[in-house]
């Protein structure tokens, strides 16, 4: 079968972080495998704690992997510590591991900060080089581009100043522009662009789509699929878990990553 490792948080709910990515793999058909950063105690309301996995221990889960069932493809959803980050990115060197997707969680949809100053920097200066494609939303973009995004046209601009320090794919995920009824993605490597517009469904229930987004990508890509091919996958994917319309708990639910089975 076709590996493919999750370095990410644990969801207790199950709709995001480790749970989700597993969960994708398994519907892409490949076999997951994951090293957790962080334990929370969260559900569709919120989270209530974050308890980090031990610097020492995410080096020791990255290696029982490597050594034994050499991933395919990685994907790296939250990484909160600075020194986690640095753990993380020396073990991938090492293990000359290829087809890196870094979900680039920094900063939430609504504009929360969901990691320290220092952590994101070490982020943007050690994983960023390692990925062959990065998913940041609006406000991760707008971080990594240094001012706001209003509109498809600053998408682009954005794009264009990342890329002058991050030379892989670059997939700003536009679902939250509120300038047309279709949702909107841009992909952009080396001045080429574009864009994968969907109509918007009227479901507030979407928590884990970045998890769930980043993680199908890399399950297309250990199964060989190229970068514009296993992010149209991924997007199908995504929308019918979304149009799916499952309704689980009380806040934000999460989307149906057994939706294929329907």
């Amino acid at each position: 079968m076709d590996t493919v490792l999750t370095i990410a948080g644990s969801d207790s709910s199950g709709g995001a972080g480790i749970q989700a990515d597993l969960k994708t793999f398994t519907m892409h058909n490949t076999f997951g495998m994951s090293v957790i950063t962080a334990i929370t105690a969260q559900n569709t309301m919120g989270v209530t704690a974050i308890q980090n996995i031990e610097k020492e221990m995410v080096g020791r889960q990255l290696d029982s992997i490597f050594i034994d069932i050499y991933p395919r493809a990685v994907k790296i959803g939250m990484v909160a510590s600075k020194e986690i980050i640095e753990v993380i990115s020396d073990k991938l060197k090492e293990y000359s591991a290829e087809n890196i997707v870094l979900d680039t969680v920094m900063v939430s949809t609504s504009g929360h900060d969901l990691l320290e100053v220092d952590a994101r920097e070490s982020l943007i200066e050690k994983l960023l080089p390692l990925a062959a494609i990065i998913t940041p939303n609006l406000p991760e973009a707008e971080v990594l581009c240094g001012f706001k995004i209003n509109s498809r046209e600053e998408m682009v601009e954005a794009c264009e100043r990342i890329s002058e320090y991050y030379k892989g794919y670059i997939l700003i995920k536009g679902g939250h522009l509120k300038v047309a009824e279709k949702a909107a993605d841009l992909l952009f490597k080396d001045e080429e662009y574009e864009f994968f517009e969907k109509r918007r469904i009227d479901n507030d229930n979407t928590h884990g789509t970045g998890c769930t987004l980043s993680s199908a990508i890399a399950a297309n890509l250990s199964k060989g699929q190229g970068m514009k091919d296993a992010v149209k996958s991924a997007k199908e994917y995504v929308y019918k878990a979304i149009a799916s319309g499952i309704d689980l708990g009380q806040g934000k639910g999460p989307i149906d990553h057994m939706h294929l089975f329907k």
